[in-house]
């Protein structure tokens, strides 16, 4: 028989599931927190009109999040309480410290809250999610992804609950930012180069190599960078790969590795890398991979090498 959770622990994984989500919902006290982080990419507005065309509309998030979300949930925007204004530091820059403070006391959550985030099923944003947290002093116990986002909860048959917001008890947690490892540009390039490092980029194939640039100014990317796309850590099904399996991909790569660095177009996806080797085992949560916020935006503004080509890529 299943016993009701009655009080909160140790999340399990940095990923967690939709029974497990659904069963720590139904605790007396101490039920999760649950942030709702669904988002699109747009590409960012280029004339003074699409910046106010752009600042008028809701997010899409916000708008599937009114449509139906899990119980309790929150809605948190990854463009602005996630990451700072677009600018010279890349398109999703580190957030300001006392937003993502005000929006996690928004949320109700307490210096001891389990959080849960989930986005609309492709792994980035969740990431995202967790990383920022975890970089604002959330406990590497205290927060998860759901696996397989929404789709999988509704797959699954799991509440869903339309509207906005409730009233809600604000959380007294406090933000300690910089508990995640950052690298800037220069760093970013010295793990590249060191004979024992590896700079991990979690962008698509075909953007690595530079045939193809949709967002960014200019193709290419870091010189002496791995590939491996941060979506192949995900199953068709859009859940979270096994750990062996996450394993078998990214262990060839970053084994034996002393740095290990992750970057992609704009420092979204990159967070999987990041996620993906804690889920993996291959990193432990008091030794991540660091991540390079500005990422490729950010890269590619700085006047330094481009390189195009395959390059390494995961076997």
């Amino acid at each position: 028989m299943t016993t009701t959770p009655t009080s909160p622990g140790p999340l399990p994984t940095p990923v967690v599931g939709v029974d497990w989500l659904r069963e720590a919902l139904t605790r007396d006290e101490g039920r999760p927190v649950v942030l709702d982080v669904r988002w699109t990419l747009r590409p960012p507005p280029k004339t003074a009109k699409e910046r106010k065309a752009a600042a008028r509309e809701d997010p899409p998030g916000l708008v599937e999040h009114d449509a139906g979300h899990v119980p309790g949930a929150v809605y948190v925007d990854l463009d602005t309480e996630l990451a700072g204004p677009p600018g010279p530091a890349g398109r999703h820059p580190l957030p300001d410290p006392d937003v993502v403070e005000e929006t996690l006391q928004r949320a109700g959550a307490g210096p001891d809250s389990e959080i849960v985030v989930y986005d609309g099923g492709d792994g980035m944003a969740a990431a995202r999610a967790w990383w920022v947290l975890r970089w604002a002093g959330v406990r590497a116990d205290r927060v998860a992804v759901l696996d397989g986002g929404w789709p999988a909860w509704t797959a699954a048959g799991g509440e869903v609950v339309a509207g906005g917001e409730g009233v809600r008890r604000p959380g007294r947690l406090r933000v300690d930012a910089g508990r995640m490892p950052v690298l800037t540009a220069e760093a970013a390039a010295g793990v590249a180069d060191a004979s024992e490092g590896v700079l991990l980029d979690g962008r698509a194939a075909a953007r690595f190599r530079g045939e193809t640039e949709p967002i960014d100014p200019v193709a290419g990317h870091v010189p002496g960078a791995a590939n491996l796309p941060a979506a192949s850590l995900l199953g068709d099904d859009g859940r979270w790969r096994a750990p062996e399996d996450a394993a078998a991909a990214l262990g060839p790569l970053v084994e034996g590795a002393g740095a290990v660095g992750a970057y992609c177009g704009s420092g979204v996806s990159a967070a999987m890398l990041v996620l993906g080797l804690e889920h993996a085992g291959l990193r432990p949560s008091d030794d991540p991979a660091a991540l390079y916020v500005g990422s490729w935006s950010h890269w590619c503004g700085t006047g330094r090498a481009v390189e195009t080509g395959p390059g390494t890529v995961a076997p």
